[in-house]
């Protein structure tokens, strides 16, 4: 049974970089575990822990002999910086993946030296989806706390995964993986059809499917699709106050503006997020 969204990961080549905008541009707490995780898994990684949603989980290939290292360098070459991997998590993942094998997604072998498992993302519309043990992540972030002034943004209140077949889409998120998922909707105003997947905890999975290219949304969908093919498409977090968040982020030195679908969404220039699309909406 999977139990939840507990984070996603953004692959980048540069581990300090990503670092630094997450804690110093966006004041998130990120707890840096790459001292440890260089020698074990041969990669940098970091784990940024706002309130509330999902975490975003910073990785860099450091080691290319390793398993973890080979995949994320893989990714980098063929995709370029961004959105690489989609964790959910199971009591026992290894049965899991036995159960989600049998529904008809495509499980990987379990890779050296990997405590989860991985559904290839030839089954699941261009994510790459992890599986690891319930609590897989239980590190306490100890470092001084960002009291600058203005809102702070919240963890992934929501993931939007861009698809060609809908319907296709929520058969493999809600079906097969059994999570909760509601009726497809049309959205009118942003142009695609969609429909919410529900883990049990962490943010929400939205699918969308374009229905009206002419509209703004649905048009960014339509070129992500043709260039980039289905996939993560964009992290979305949430703020208390729109103006006031874009005014610091802005004096950060982040490049935000309001969304062309919605006066009450900040996108973040896609340059300065490695390559990571962020909106943030209103709580």
């Amino acid at each position: 049974m999977i139990t939840g969204m507990p984070r996603i990961a953004i692959a980048v080549h540069d581990y300090p970089a990503v670092v630094s905008l997450f804690r110093d541009k966006f004041g998130m707490p990120v707890i840096d575990l790459s001292k440890s995780s260089t020698p074990e898994y041969g990669a940098a990684l970091g784990m940024c822990v706002p309130e509330g949603g999902s975490n975003i989980e910073l990785m860099s290939p450091v080691d290319p002999g390793t398993p973890l290292s080979k995949s994320l360098q893989g990714f980098l070459d063929r995709r370029g910086e961004g959105l690489f991997a989609l964790m959910l998590e199971a009591p026992v993942p290894d049965d899991e993946a036995e159960v989600l094998a049998d529904r008809g997604l495509n499980v990987m072998p379990l890779m050296s030296g990997a405590f989860g498992r991985d559904v290839h993302p030839s089954s699941t519309h261009g994510v790459l989806i992890r599986v690891y043990p319930v609590d897989s992540f239980k590190g306490q972030y100890k470092g001084p706390v960002d009291d600058r002034d203005g809102p702070q943004v919240s963890g992934i209140s929501r993931v939007i995964i861009a698809v060609e077949d809908l319907d296709h889409a929520v058969e493999a998120y809600g079906t097969q993986f059994n999570m909760a998922m509601d009726e497809t909707e049309l959205d009118a105003e942003r142009g695609v059809r969609s429909a919410i997947c529900r883990p049990a905890s962490g943010g929400v999975i939205e699918l969308v499917a374009v229905e009206d290219p002419a509209l703004p949304f649905a048009n960014a969908i339509a070129n992500f699709l043709e260039h980039r093919r289905e996939g993560m498409y964009a992290l979305v977090l949430q703020t208390s106050n729109i103006s006031a968040t874009q005014k610091v982020l802005l004096e950060r030195g982040l490049d935000v503006a309001i969304s062309a679908d919605s006066s009450d969404v900040l996108e973040v220039d896609q340059a300065a997020t490695f390559g990571a699309l962020i909106r943030i909406e209103a709580r």
